[in-house]
Formats: structure tokens, C-alpha cells, sequence
């Protein structure tokens, strides 16, 4: 396709599409059928397929028709809120934050509390693309894993909001570690490291003996666990948010920290530095479910 489509091009298609008449949808953008029907003609050429099959008894839309149909009334959607949007941001204090999917959950609710006059825009990417967005300004604040493992950019700020360690997590009825040198030999672990660790992780569990399932969230990592009654190793945080009556928490066999900060550029936004403490104490509190095993 030589160029982007227009606005009036959606809006073509996205009438067209609803009415199944080229008339009619003349007839909703006050424009003639025989204009109506060179400019889809047009946009059809630009594009290199066909949109809509004619005939007289209407127009369908093709396969490739559907999906830019699709696409076009998702897209003006997003048009027609633009500026209701614009006008709440303007009326009140906004921030935009990130975090990966493992923390989302939980930290956003935390923030919401602690935010309570701020407008607060949450976004979910994994965190190579959340500091892109910092470094480019479209995004106030990330929370990631992954800052002292990457080069970070100059002129952001990095804040240690906690340093976690990773623990074993024991739903109710999982069995028991052995002992040895392979003390996982025969069982199944899963795991999710949340940070870059990852390939070390499943290699030390898998010289541990245990047969290594990886989940892409902490939540599916734990909720795996229960399903199959085994063991977990997640970060300490993570094992105490999801913690149920029954389970057990002892330190992991692998020894990892996980390292969660706040990524701005500077000046960070004042409000989210001051409600740091209560974040820290909030995300560290988690469930009280579980009973602790000694080292």
C-alpha cells in the first residue's frame, strides 16, 4: 500500500460495512453514490485487494473487507474519545505508568490506593519496551525487573523500590524436596524469574533433577502449581501476594535476588517518588496464609 488510509477512508469502509449498500452509506456521509463509489474503488487500488464485493443487491465485504472493516472501527473509536480524553487530562493530574505482566495486578491496585488524586494511566509491556517508552518521554514511570541487568539510557533516573529473593512455594499437598544433590529428582517445578535470569533459573532447577515448566506470569506460574500439586520458585513478594491456607514458603534451593525499580527520567514525577515507602510496605506485606519454613 503506497499510503497510510485516511480518516474518510475508515469512515467509507466502516459505513459501507454496516449497511451492506454503498448508497446508504452515501447517504450517512452526506455524499453522492457515484462519489462514494469511486473513492472506495480508489482505496481499493491503493490497497491491492478487494474490499467489498457489488453487485445490485448490495456490497459484502470480502475477507480482506472484514478485516480492515475491523480494524478501521477500532481505530475510530479511538478517534472519537481523542478529545474527551484530552479534555480529562487537562482537568486533572495524570501519570502514566508501566510495569511487566507479573506485577500489574497487584501493583496497580497498590498505586491506585496510594495515588488517590491522581489520574492513573496504566500500561503492560515487557520491560525493554517500557523503558524505550520512558526514554522517549511517552511514558512517566516503569517499574521493571530488568535495570541493573541493561544498559540504561542517559538522563533516566533508576530508584530501588525492593531487592527479592527467590523462595519455594509449596501448594498444599506438593511433595517435599529431597536431598542430595538432587533433591527435585522425579518431581515437577515450575518456575517464573520475572527478570533476565530466566535461562539460568531452568538450568539450575534441571541440574536440581526437577523437570522445569516455565510460566510467562508469576499468577500462571502459581496457579500451575496448584493444578498439578508441586512446587513453585518464585520471588518472595510473588510467593506472599499469592499465598493460600495450607502452603508452605522456604528458601529456594537457587539463589537468585530480584531487583525491582522505578525508572523515570528527571526529574521523576514527585508523587509517585513520595508514595515509594508506602509502596514498598504495601507490596511486601502480601498474604499471611502461608507458614514459613526455616533455612
Amino acid at each position: 500500500m503506497s499510503s497510510y488510509p485516511t480518516v474518510e477512508d475508515l469512515r467509507l469502509v466502516d459505513a459501507v460495512a454496516r449497511h451492506g449498500s454503498l448508497g446508504a452509506a452515501a447517504r450517512e456521509l452526506l455524499v453522492s453514490q457515484p462519489s462514494a463509489s469511486q473513492r472506495l474503488a480508489a482505496l481499493e487500488r491503493r490497497v491491492g485487494v478487494t474490499l467489498f464485493d457489488r453487485d445490485t443487491t448490495g456490497a459484502r465485504p470480502t475477507a480482506a473487507g472484514r478485516e480492515f472493516y475491523e480494524q478501521a472501527a477500532h481505530v475510530l473509536d479511538h478517534l472519537g474519545a481523542i478529545v474527551g480524553r484530552a479534555l480529562a487530562a487537562a482537568q486533572s493530574r495524570t501519570v502514566s505508568v508501566g510495569t511487566i505482566p507479573s506485577l500489574a495486578g497487584t501493583l496497580f491496585a497498590v498505586l491506585d490506593v496510594l495515588l488517590d488524586d491522581v489520574v492513573l494511566q496504566p500500561e503492560v509491556e515487557h520491560g525493554p519496551r517500557l523503558l524505550e517508552w520512558v526514554e522517549r518521554g511517552t511514558l512517566d514511570a516503569a517499574f521493571v525487573t530488568i535495570a541493573k541487568q541493561v544498559p540504561i539510557a542517559r538522563g533516566l533516573v533508576v530508584t530501588e523500590v525492593g531487592q527479592h529473593d527467590l523462595v519455594t512455594l509449596l501448594p498444599d499437598g506438593a511433595p517435599e524436596r529431597g536431598s542430595g544433590r538432587r533433591p527435585y529428582a522425579g518431581q515437577t517445578v515450575v518456575c517464573c524469574a520475572l527478570d533476565l535470569s530466566r535461562d539460568i533459573l531452568l538450568q539450575r532447577l534441571t541440574d536440581l533433577g526437577a523437570q522445569v515448566r516455565h510460566s510467562a506470569t508469576a499468577e500462571s506460574a502459581v496457579r500451575t502449581a496448584r493444578e498439578r500439586r508441586c512446587a513453585v520458585v518464585v520471588p518472595d513478594m510473588v510467593a506472599r501476594w499469592y499465598a493460600a491456607p495450607g502452603d508452605r514458603i522456604e528458601p529456594a534451593p537457587v539463589r537468585f535476588r530480584v531487583r525491582l525499580s522505578l525508572v523515570t527520567r528527571s526529574p521523576a514525577p514527585s508523587g509517585l517518588v513520595d508514595v515509594l515507602p508506602g509502596l514498598r510496605e504495601r507490596l511486601d506485606r502480601g498474604n499471611t496464609h502461608a507458614r514459613r519454613k526455616a533455612s
